[in-house]
């Protein structure tokens, strides 16, 4: 590459990296109303239900999206059972988010799920093949204290939907972990087509079991469930294609700040400040390993 070449190399870095920022601030902002719907289905429906509504939708949505942008070999990705793995994590996260916000305020399952980017540096030097010095450890350390004052572990822990948050938020973890190693192996949205089948398929020898037959109000949020679920992982899947995890990664915590408002303006819950400190410190130990890794691998290349 010639001496000219470079800076405009490095100009479109940054404007790919800039885009993946703004998709994912995007994503991070819609994914919460998705919650608060599910939230509010849950008190109508069973939990099972209610994520067997969330990926059939997404599904139906998708499915002929699909088929009109890609050859059906497309389907066919180059790493499927990756794919499949992938899709059964958010699946299995997905539901046990769920049963977590119909116990808990929703921004507090949420700020529990926050210590995934944590696990994600915790289970790195095994599964991604990286090292972690003492200062990255330390801050993960930091991390689970941070989350021990928002779960407040005790005999009631157990009735308040914490342990179906931290399961969801440790699934989410390996979630992160195969998308990084899935990016730029399929289209995004064949990775998102396989996240829907999974879900869909698995969900469906299992709702039958607990189905009530929805209202039209209820098929109505049932649908924009599947939109926001459709549209909020395709934003974040293209987000890293555009740019690197560790770049991203803080961006996530913005999903707090409107997950309080839609929990607040929908159901009247308000984070208390002891959740909030455990929030500001997950949040900040986040940030710290996000940043230290960017400097790790800066300093590599």
């Amino acid at each position: 590459m010639t001496p000219q070449a470079i800076p405009i190399q490095q100009e479109i870095v940054r404007s790919s990296a800039l885009k993946g920022i703004i998709l994912y601030v995007l994503a991070m902002a819609i994914v919460p109303f998705m919650d608060g719907i599910a939230k509010h289905l849950s008190t109508e429906m069973s939990v099972l239900q209610v994520s067997w509504a969330r990926y059939f939708a997404h599904f139906a949505i998708l499915l002929p999206i699909v088929l009109i942008k890609h050859k059906p070999k497309a389907l066919l990705p180059r790493r499927p059972l990756l794919q499949v793995v992938r899709g059964a994590l958010l699946l299995i996260s997905t539901v046990c988010f769920f049963w977590a916000i119909s116990l808990m305020p929703l921004a507090d399952a949420l700020a529990i799920i926050f210590v995934s980017p944590l696990v994600v540096t915790a289970l790195s030097p095994w599964l991604l093949g990286e090292t972690v010095g003492l200062r990255r450890w330390s801050a993960v350390l930091v991390g689970f204290l941070g989350a021990c004052i928002i779960i407040r572990p005790g005999p009631e822990m157990f009735g308040s939907g914490a342990p179906f948050a931290l399961a969801a938020g440790v699934c989410y973890a390996f979630y992160l972990i195969s998308t990084r190693r899935l990016a730029g192996s399929a289209p995004p949205s064949i990775t998102l087509f396989y996240t829907a089948l999974v879900g869909a398929v698995v969900l469906s020898f299992v709702v039958p079991f607990t189905w009530i037959t929805p209202n039209l109000e209820q098929i109505f949020l049932i649908a924009a469930l599947g939109i926001i679920a459709a549209t909020g992982h395709l934003l974040v899947i293209k987000a890293f294609d555009m740019a690197p995890a560790s770049l991203l990664a803080p961006y996530g915590y913005s999903e707090i700040v409107m997950a309080t408002a839609v929990g607040f303006l929908a159901f009247g819950d308000f984070p208390d400040s002891w959740t909030w400190a455990g929030v500001a410190i997950v949040i900040a130990s986040g940030v710290y390993v996000s940043f230290r890794e960017r400097k790790v691998k800066a300093t590599v290349t």
